[in-house]
């Protein structure tokens, strides 16, 4: 990573607020490697009665979610080392029955605190146990549908907690999708781990490493040890389809999952949601399998001021679609743009697409997607430009 964009990494905010007469607004940022640009500080206060809510899943299944920490005793922690062997929390989502389970929490008190504290600005008036409580359709023990289902893995952004890729989560498992949502641990506000700690980012005053792609690579291909060995670390890993495994990630993460079809053959499709990708990358070991490019329009248009996706998209074959989604913002493709309109602020100027209908559109074509390269069904949203969908414009370099 050039000086630049690692001085940008430390500088960064996942959640920036500009200061208008009218209030703040979470602000939308460039696509390396964190989400956004610090900004002023906000003026605004959150409502006394504030009750966060994401959308509802849109699939025939409930979105059940039970929470995993895993301990890699091969691997020294690569950020603390002191620490010890590396430990990673993993927010497990899969297709579950109907009016099963209790309502699962947005995120731990100790990572709700962590995200205040260093992403969120003073004056907002959001409380840790607001967040906490925001309602995500998803439910802890709640009873799994049978069947087997195919296995995505979704990472987070640099800086991001994982709780910020709920929304797709949950809308994955509606769908028949069993969903590993991984927290890498000291690369962001906080995860929570088996001890009831929650260490912060050991990264974020220095920047994203040049290493940071392939030690993610590294937790992913441990959880998928862990989640389809001979003795797996979950007790519903029976509904996995170890035959049929994707991963997507946003910003780093989706630029980490390129790495990690790489290096891990069994990950079959992959989705890099607005991420930069970082030379080398290493598309010649991608052997012919699929990759959606899917980023917002100002930076990641074919031809465009940022380079990196035209260069990995000449060097594979494969299916490779890329769209371009006019009218949002870095973090449009997370549950950040959904919460700050709950809370009331404005959206950022260049987020002409609406918060929710960001979702919908991450929703809808990442679901897609994998429908058609993990489960075989023939999706024709991928197939060309939309009516119903103008803001997703095709690329062909």
């Amino acid at each position: 990573m050039n000086r630049s964009r690692r001085i940008a990494a430390a500088a960064a905010l996942v959640l920036a607020f500009s200061a208008p007469m009218a209030g703040a607004a979470w602000a939308s940022s460039t696509p390396s490697p964190s989400t956004s640009v610090t900004a002023a500080s906000a003026t605004s206060s959150t409502p006394a009665a504030f009750h966060g809510e994401l959308p509802r899943p849109t699939g025939q299944y409930a979105a059940g979610e039970e929470v995993l920490h895993l301990t890699d005793r091969d691997r020294t922690d690569p950020w603390v080392p002191s620490a010890g062997p590396r430990q990673l929390t993993v927010s497990m989502f899969y297709p579950a029955r109907h009016d099963t389970g209790e309502a699962a929490p947005y995120m731990t008190l100790g990572e709700a605190q962590g995200f205040l504290a260093t992403r969120v600005p003073a004056g907002t008036g959001l409380q840790p146990q607001d967040v906490v409580d925001i309602k995500t359709y998803a439910y802890t023990d709640a009873k799994a549908a049978t069947g087997k289902f195919p296995l995505v893995v979704l990472s987070p952004g640099f800086e991001n907690p994982r709780a910020t890729l709920t929304g797709l989560a949950t809308d994955l498992a509606s769908h028949g999708y069993v969903v590993a949502l991984v927290g890498h641990t000291y690369e962001d506000s906080g995860e929570t781990l088996a001890d009831g700690s929650t260490p912060g980012c050991a990264l974020c005053e220095s920047g994203a490493p040049d290493t940071l792609a392939d030690s993610r690579a590294k937790d992913v291909s441990f959880v998928l040890d862990r989640l389809t060995g001979h003795h797996p670390a979950w007790r519903l890993a029976h509904v996995i389809d170890r035959d049929r495994i994707g991963m997507a990630g946003h910003s780093i993460g989706g630029a980490s999952t390129l790495t990690a079809m790489a290096e891990d053959r069994r990950i079959l499709a992959g989705v890099n949601m607005d991420g930069q990708f970082s030379p080398p990358v290493p598309v010649d070991q991608l052997s012919g399998r699929s990759f959606l490019l899917f980023g917002k329009e100002s930076d990641h248009a074919a031809g465009g001021g940022e380079p990196s996706w035209g260069q990995a998209w000449a060097g594979w074959t494969g299916y490779k679609p890329w769209l371009a989604v006019a009218g949002t913002a870095h973090s449009s493709f997370t549950d950040v743009p959904i919460l700050a309109a709950e809370i009331g602020l404005p959206t950022p100027p260049d987020m002409t697409t609406s918060p929710a209908r960001g979702m919908q559109l991450t929703r809808e074509y990442v679901g897609a997607f994998f429908d058609q390269t993990l489960k075989g069904i023939h999706q024709p949203l991928l197939d060309g430009p939309s009516a119903a969908n103008p803001e997703v414009l095709f690329q062909h370099p």
